[in-house]
């Protein structure tokens, strides 16, 4: 009996699956200045221990994954976290980003995660699309941000303020706290 297509934590038993679709990513060349996937063991100490997620059809194959990076160790950025997305190369296309991403902004506002950035390629338009779909906005373009191969890039910086998490403390709140 199969089941329908479905998303669920994403764990060790996914990893080969997902370091595949990593590997599909990273070679689009407009995915991520990594030049090849890690190992689990350097992935998963690298990434939140929540809000890991695998999209899988009906035979339980892995189609795509979504997770978060801490963007600080500092504890005043505890509920900031930057966002990673990828979908297999045959999968794209069929609304499966649309679902991990929607899944993702659930579980991080769960877990006390007010903002979600994402840095983006500006040749990822569809990736940039997808994101301003889930109330990403754009705070801007990072110039010569970084070299991939040898070349320069830039990315542009979106981000996602929760409209729950952290909305107790306005602008205004903050100065009258002071």
């Amino acid at each position: 009996m199969t089941t329908a297509m479905r998303i669920q934590p994403l764990t060790e038993i996914h990893w080969p699956a997902v370091w595949a679709i990593y590997e599909q990513g990273i070679a689009t060349g407009n995915a991520t200045f990594q030049t090849s996937a890690p190992e689990w063991s350097e992935w998963t100490a690298s990434h939140l221990p929540h809000s890991r997620l695998v999209f899988l059809d009906e035979q339980d194959c892995v189609l795509g994954w979504a997770a978060l990076t801490p963007v600080s160790g500092r504890c005043v950025y505890a509920g900031v976290a930057e966002v990673s997305v990828y979908v297999a190369g045959p999968a794209r296309g069929q609304g499966i980003g649309r679902q991990l991403l929607a899944e993702l902004v659930r579980e991080s506002e769960q877990q006390g995660i007010w903002t979600l950035q994402a840095g983006i390629f500006p040749e990822n338009a569809a990736s940039i699309r997808l994101h301003e779909a889930y109330g990403f906005r754009l705070v801007g373009r990072r110039e010569r941000i970084g070299q991939l191969k040898g070349v320069w890039r830039d990315t542009v910086l979106l981000e996602r303020r929760s409209p729950t998490v952290g909305a107790e403390l306005t602008p205004t709140s903050v100065h009258e706290q002071a």
